[in-house]
């Protein structure tokens, strides 16, 4: 084995390595010692994340950004499309009431009585609610009800002899409207009171 015996900056040979070339003097055969200098001389690219990994993930990150932003942008589209085929399908249910109130609009009121206009004008009217109830529409009606603060708004009260009667719907000034159960306006109504 040699040693280098220089320990100088001037060494060519680092300390402490064996000539992998001799056999070991006890005739086991050892595993040759790894130079350090060969360490780090090693290429720093080793060490350093792979560029092509880092360029491909990067590439695969604007992909999947870009493909959620079409996502998105599909999605809000398809969203204004289905709130106007809604409205139109609306429009198109009331097309026949309104065909109906632009016949009452033209009307000699000297040929006709009151009754016959007063008829046609309930013909609309239920024919308007129907078609608003097939979307979802509901009618707040609520006489000789209990008051509720949820559907019904309180306008006035009026005093009742029974005890029983208190807190109930005595009229309703303007009807509210629930549209699949959300409440569109409350119904406006007179309530009784018990001043017993």
């Amino acid at each position: 084995m040699k040693h280098s015996k220089k320990r100088g900056h001037d060494s060519e040979e680092p300390l402490g390595v064996e000539d992998s070339a001799e056999p070991a003097a006890d005739g086991d055969s050892a595993p040759p010692e790894i130079d350090v200098s060969e360490e780090e001389t090693a290429s720093p690219a080793s060490d350093a994340p792979d560029e092509t990994g880092v360029q491909a993930e990067s590439e695969k990150f604007l992909r999947l950004a870009a493909e959620y932003d079409n996502y998105r942008k599909r999605t809000a589209k398809e969203r204004l499309e289905a709130g106007g085929r809604a409205q139109a399908e609306l429009v198109r249910r009331l097309t026949d009431a309104l065909d109906d109130l632009a016949r009452f609009a033209h009307v000699d009121p000297a040929s006709t009585d009151a009754t016959t206009l007063v008829q046609g004008v309930e013909m609309v009217e239920k024919k308007l609610l129907r078609e608003l109830g097939a979307l979802g529409l509901e009618v707040i009606n609520p006489v000789d009800q209990p008051f509720d603060p949820a559907v019904h708004e309180a306008v006035a009260t009026e005093p009742t002899p029974a005890k029983e009667d208190d807190h109930m719907v005595a009229r309703v000034y303007q009807p509210g409207y629930l549209f699949q159960s959300q409440l569109i306006r409350p119904a406006r109504v007179v309530v009784k009171q018990w001043n017993g």
